[in-house]
């Protein structure tokens, strides 16, 4: 049976930290606790189910306070858990028996992770397979009979166990005041931090989150060294901005040349027009929400596609009369 240290990074979870760690009970080996500031009681909740209890200074930087955990922890594999997560009973027995016949040369457990759809500020799924449980120290392994190398890459496993992802507010504020301040320091950031960036901008931001980052999106969204997915990404983030503005001049220059002349257009922004023409042209706000639901991918936020424009493109159709137009969209949303 293998050993497992649970390290979480936590400050101010006194609200849900013991219904996590009540949930973990019998799978962790040991509990590493890190704290970045807390002021109210997650502390002395922590202390009920550890001693290995650590205050780590918040430098901004979340791989810094988990790297930070990671290097406290003394077991087999290391349980990198958040304290708005929570197993179910099911999944809690399904860990058990993994912890039980877990094969030594797995490096990496996959588990699947829930998000509640209303508290869902970055993912375009409710459910996604996530890397959960990690082996903590690797062994290498020479591989193939000649011209022989070390493998490098992981063992990864596929489980069956469900994370609860139960948070009570958004953390929308902190990120992205952390995706600031990363960019003010060094002016750039990776391609998955980018994207980050701009689906939790374009989902949860406010008008004021924008104006911090859409002078960095706009320029980004020109650089010829950007991929034609990051460009559109970019373009979605400052459509939304100038639309939240209702800087309308600059919001259609920038998008009807994106509709009209691109191979690849993202729902987004079909979506974003048909908002836009809603209170002037009914019609000409349907057809877009007709292309948002059935000529394009969503690049940022799934919910300005698919069903959602469907739904208001049937409203605006039977709004104006064109009662048979609005059933063949309505017969297609039902076989959807």
């Amino acid at each position: 049976m293998i050993t497992i240290s649970v390290c979480m990074i936590v400050k101010n979870e006194e609200q849900v930290l013991a219904r996590c760690l009540d949930s973990l009970q019998g799978i962790a080996d040991e509990i590493v606790i890190v704290d970045t500031g807390s002021t109210d009681r997650t502390k002395e909740i922590a202390a009920e189910y550890t001693d290995r209890i650590y205050d780590f200074v918040w430098v901004d930087d979340f791989s810094a306070a988990r790297n930070f955990a990671f290097s406290k922890a003394t077991k087999e594999y290391i349980y990198s858990a958040d304290a708005d997560e929570v197993l179910e009973e099911e999944d809690r027995r399904k860990f058990l028996q993994l912890k039980q016949v877990l094969l030594p040369e797995i490096e990496i457990v996959e588990m699947i992770y829930v998000n509640p759809e209303d508290c869902n500020a970055v993912y375009n799924y409710n459910r996604e397979p996530r890397p959960k449980l990690f082996r903590r120290l690797r062994t290498f392994r020479w591989i193939d009979p000649v011209h022989e190398t070390v493998a490098t890459d992981p063992i990864v496993y596929s489980s069956e166990i469900e994370i609860q992802h139960r948070p009570l507010a958004l953390h929308t504020k902190r990120d992205l005041a952390v995706m600031e301040k990363t960019l003010k320091k060094h002016g750039r950031m990776s391609d998955r931090l980018f994207s980050m960036y701009a689906k939790e901008l374009f989902i949860s931001g406010e008008p004021d989150d924008f104006t911090a980052a859409v002078e960095w999106f706009r320029v980004r969204s020109m650089s010829p060294e950007i991929t034609v997915e990051k460009r559109l990404e970019a373009v979605c983030v400052v459509a939304k901005a100038y639309a939240m503005k209702k800087a309308w001049e600059a919001f259609l220059a920038l998008v009807l040349p994106e509709v009209s002349g691109g191979s690849a257009v993202p729902a987004e922004l079909y979506f974003l027009l048909g908002n836009y023409y809603e209170g002037s042209n009914p019609a000409q706000a349907a057809e877009w929400y007709r292309k948002a639901a059935l000529e394009a991918e969503n690049y940022i936020c799934i919910s300005y596609g698919g069903e959602t424009a469907l739904k208001k493109a049937i409203r605006l159709l039977m709004q104006e009369g064109r009662t048979e137009e609005a059933e063949i969209f309505a017969s297609m949303l039902e076989n959807k």
